[in-house]
């Protein structure tokens, strides 16, 4: 991407919503509502503070994050679709499970 945002601004992709409802009936495009989920592609150094030094953002390139519905400014950049938002705009960081490791099954006795 040829796009680097300033300050504390953040560049998100937004993430397609299921277009099936968990009963199975499909959700036509003009109904969907616009998810509120997508993923950081780039962030912007962070902003300034009173003293004039750079407070860095939280979020990094690749995170998945939750913003407001009506957040950010829609632009289109290299033919795909992004939201440019404030970095205070976005809710948090959606953490992907980290898989238990299965404990392993003793053994069965054999009956006598």
């Amino acid at each position: 991407m040829k796009f680097r945002p300033l300050h504390d601004r953040v560049v998100v992709r937004r993430l397609t919503s299921e277009e099936k409802t968990s009963g199975g009936i499909i959700i036509p495009d003009t109904a969907q509502e616009k998810p509120s989920e997508g993923e950081a592609v780039a962030v912007g150094p962070g902003a300034r503070n009173e003293k004039g030094d750079v407070v860095p953002l939280d979020i990094k390139a690749g995170d998945r994050v939750l913003f407001g519905k009506w957040s950010g400014t829609e632009v289109k950049i290299d033919g795909e679709d992004l939201i440019i938002m404030s970095g205070s705009d976005i809710m948090g960081i959606i953490e992907q499970p980290v898989a238990k490791k299965s404990q392993p099954t003793p053994p069965k006795k054999k009956a006598a």
